[in-house]
């Protein structure tokens, strides 16, 4: 597919590298020349300098032939600008990245006149994800499929944990609960574990199941019984505002803090239950005076990824519960997973995870049943939704009869809004939406081709 970026940012040159990886054809337009220059330095990609807004830089960048233009400029006005301009010079769909909390809350309003296919929210949706992770405090990561029914879970397996020293499959006869463990690290080793691969203190497991079922498997199994009720939040930005917001609505008991006195202000007239503290989230002292060690969880989200290193590597020498630390460079995530934090957010990946899910859903809709992606343990691993669209040779047949090449596994299967955590004796039906977790990355494009 053809696709234009305008905004050379975190999430534009997030974006292009992912949909490159997929084999789209991708144009990007910025009006910083460096930036340009250090995308088209490491990615085989076409670069256009100049004001997105305009129709002659448009047209240079080929928007008329586009299948899909994405604006993630750093101001909402002129992404939805560049969008309707798009639309008007023949751009078959258009994203926009809107992030202010006025314009987001009427954006369904007006997002037709202004010829929007779909629209995101960096900022609400990294919220979102982090609020999934204070309600399962126990996960360390947490992935949506078929529009949010399935979640695919990532959880490490402590020493105490009444399921070390078990086969899969007798854990499963056990607890008597619907999900699958589709995937285990065990140090530098990745596995696609069978029924007979007996989890040891320290795996990290990918589990596969409903939220109902997840809840499950916590109660039974997390020694510790957390349950968040107290977050503190250290920066007050537009993730700062959106999950206290969300943490308040679920009656949590939320504390600020942020170094901007009028942000302090704003906050607190915006969020008038959630406790707003003025003053600097890296000063031990402070945290300290308002209660730190006291809480159930903190989450880092200050615009400084240093800063949110040091609040959360700070947090976890007085032992919070639940750390969530928020980094923006991509290349730090595996120095923060050394140090021990376990969960990290990064909204830039997020956002881009949210249209490469959409332009799947538009390559479907073209006869492609790629629908969705999410790469797992550091890229190592991916999990992929297929929309079953035609009668093909595997459609009908008993699994147990169907034979899967090596490390590919078939998560779940969503039909008719009942979820389905197969076994033998399931079928793949036609208009079925199937999970499949590979540890061949960047290399399975198609359900048939994990089909021996």
């Amino acid at each position: 597919m053809n696709i234009v970026i305008i905004g050379d940012g975190k999430i534009g040159s997030t974006l292009a590298e992912q949909l490159l990886r997929e084999g789209h054809d991708i144009v990007v337009v910025d009006n910083d020349a460096e930036a340009l220059e250090n995308s088209i330095s490491t990615q085989d990609i076409m670069c256009v300098e100049g004001n997105g807004a305009l129709m002659e830089v448009q047209e240079e960048a080929g928007v008329k032939d586009a299948d899909v233009v994405v604006v993630c400029t750093s101001m909402d006005e002129l992404n939805m600008l560049c969008c309707l301009m798009a639309k008007k010079l023949g751009a078959k769909k258009t994203i926009a990245r809107v992030r202010n909390p006025e314009y987001y809350s009427q954006i369904n309003l007006i997002k037709d006149d202004l010829g929007l296919s779909m629209y995101i929210n960096p900022e609400f949706s990294a919220a979102a994800e982090i609020s999934r992770l204070l309600i399962f405090p126990s996960a360390e990561k947490i992935e949506l499929f078929a529009k949010g029914r399935v979640e695919l879970v990532e959880h490490t397996v402590a020493e105490d944990n009444p399921i070390c020293g078990y086969a899969l499959k007798d854990i499963y006869k056990k607890y008597k609960i619907k999900m699958l463990v589709c995937a285990v690290q065990r140090g530098d080793e990745v596995f696609i574990p069978d029924g007979n691969f007996v989890l040891e203190s320290g795996d990290v497991i990918n589990i596969s199941a409903t939220h109902s079922e997840i809840e499950k498997f916590f109660h039974h199994t997390d020694t510790k019984k957390r349950k968040i009720n107290s977050v503190m939040i250290i920066g007050g930005g537009k993730i700062g505002y959106y999950l206290a917001k969300q943490l308040s609505d679920l009656k949590m008991q939320v504390k600020i803090v942020d170094n901007d006195m009028e942000r302090c202000r704003q906050l607190s007239e915006l969020l008038p239950d959630v406790s707003v503290i003025f003053g600097d989230g890296t000063d031990q002292a402070l945290l300290y005076e308002e209660g730190v060690d006291q809480v159930d969880a903190m989450v880092a989200l200050t615009g400084i990824d240093e800063e949110n290193f040091i609040v959360s590597m700070f947090c976890k020498s007085i032992n919070v519960p639940k750390i969530i630390t928020k980094i923006n460079r991509e290349t730090y995530i595996d120095m923060a997973e050394k140090l021990g934090l376990e969960s990290i957010i990064t909204p830039a990946s997020i956002s881009a995870n949210h249209v490469i899910s959409y332009v799947r859903a538009i390559k479907n809709s073209e006869g492609s049943n790629e629908e969705t992606l999410y790469r797992l343990i550091n890229n190592r691993l991916e999990a992929l939704e297929f929309i079953i669209t035609e009668n093909e040779g595997y459609v009908g047949k008993p699994l147990k009869e169907l034979t899967l090449k090596e490390n590919n596994l078939i998560a779940c299967i969503v039909r008719h809004r009942k979820i389905i955590i197969p076994n033998g004796d399931d079928r793949i039906e036609v208009g079925d939406s199937v999970v499949v977790v590979t540890t061949n990355t960047n290399a399975v494009h198609d359900i048939k081709e994990i089909i021996g």
